[in-house]
């Protein structure tokens, strides 16, 4: 029986549009977004109208409309603090994404997948899984040091549960059966604590602490960031900027991109070598330190995300980690995947799906 399951996920310069027919895949489609385009919209959630269209002109020319669809499932964005799981989208969660926690792209998910599923016409279900605000932490996790500044959890919670699955999988266990390490390695960076189904431990990916990464300064020296804020220098925008956008990588080498940092450092640039190593061993100590919130208790450690597909951090990764437990490379996101697998849980309701409140 054909079952047509849409995934939705919004990114900063681009949309992905997945189709599966039941657990096969039919259609996956990245779409570019020219910069002149967004730079028109005043804000993210003014996109709305017009990334919604363009998937529906993606369908289209491959010959798919609304009405043929089972389900739409849609990336989360940064709504309250909740569990991981897969969440009815209703009329709270639009109301809160009408309002999010923070500015990103992947607050438009959730609602253009409500939009589209409305627009089938046959009542079916629009659903996020395993957003971005996902906060499972154990409350000693939340202590920063500051009363006014809590610890938050802020992750790439799809992609972390689907590989932590995945590899629970292989070892023929359940994911809810152990211990694990994921780090995500994108333009941004975080790393989790897998205890039995729950991340207990994660550095706040988004625009806080942990390692640096591509394009986020990760955590810095608190007392010269403070001394930075206050020196007349910079405004507010500019410093956040600094920690979100154009830290990391893209401060030192004014480049974000992997593949071009590696063809330097190939080419003899040994300040491009230093930084990006820089990288790989702020991650191997956040491992590190994750291990012992595990209690030396690990399962596995998996490296994940679009750096992954590079040897140069992987390698000394796992060089620095693999005596605290089997390290075990994923490459990509597939969080595309992801996503539809949940639709088709849903439709075979072997998933419960909660009422987001």
């Amino acid at each position: 029986m054909e079952r047509l399951i849409l995934a939705v996920n919004p990114g900063s310069t681009s949309t992905k549009v997945a189709v599966y027919d039941n657990a096969k895949s039919v259609l996956l489609i990245n779409v570019k977004h020219d910069q002149e385009t967004l730079a028109r919209f005043d804000c993210i959630a003014d996109q709305f109208e017009y990334r919604k269209q363009m998937i529906k002109d993606v369908l289209a020319s491959s010959g798919i409309t609304t009405d043929m669809l089972s389900i739409v499932v849609g990336r989360g964005g940064l709504l309250k603090p909740i569990q991981g799981g897969v969440y009815r989208v209703n009329e709270k969660m639009l109301q809160d994404i009408r309002n999010p926690m923070g500015e990103h792209e992947s607050n438009l998910g959730g609602a253009i997948a409500y939009q589209l599923a409305k627009e089938s016409g046959n009542g079916i279900l629009a659903v996020i899984v395993d957003p971005t605000c996902v906060d499972e932490m154990e409350e000693i996790a939340r202590i920063s040091g500051m009363p006014e500044l809590p610890r938050r959890s802020f992750l790439h919670a799809l992609n972390q549960k689907a590989i932590a699955r995945r590899y629970a999988g292989e070892l023929g266990k359940l994911y809810s059966e152990v211990n694990v390490i994921v780090a995500h390695m994108g333009g941004g960076i975080s790393v989790g604590a897998h205890r039995k189904g729950r991340v207990i431990d994660v550095n706040n990916g988004l625009n806080g602490d942990g390692p640096l990464s591509p394009e986020r300064s990760g955590g810095v020296p608190v007392g010269q960031l403070v001394e930075l804020c206050f020196s007349g220098e910079y405004t507010k925008e500019e410093v956040l900027k600094k920690i979100k956008g154009n830290g990391g990588l893209s401060a030192y080498l004014g480049t974000n991109d992997a593949i071009e940092i590696e063809d330097r450092i190939k080419a003899g640039d040994d300040h491009a070598e230093l930084i990006y190593n820089a990288m790989s061993y702020q991650v191997a100590k956040e491992i590190g330190g994750l291990s012992a919130v595990l209690k030396g208790e690990v399962d596995g450690i998996l490296l994940t995300g679009g750096l992954a597909f590079g040897p140069m951090v992987t390698n000394m990764i796992t060089e620095m980690v693999s005596h605290l437990g089997p390290v075990k490379v994923y490459p990509g996101e597939g969080e595309m995947e992801a996503l539809a697998l949940n639709g088709l849980l849903v439709l075979n309701n072997e998933v419960e799906v909660k009422d987001y409140e």
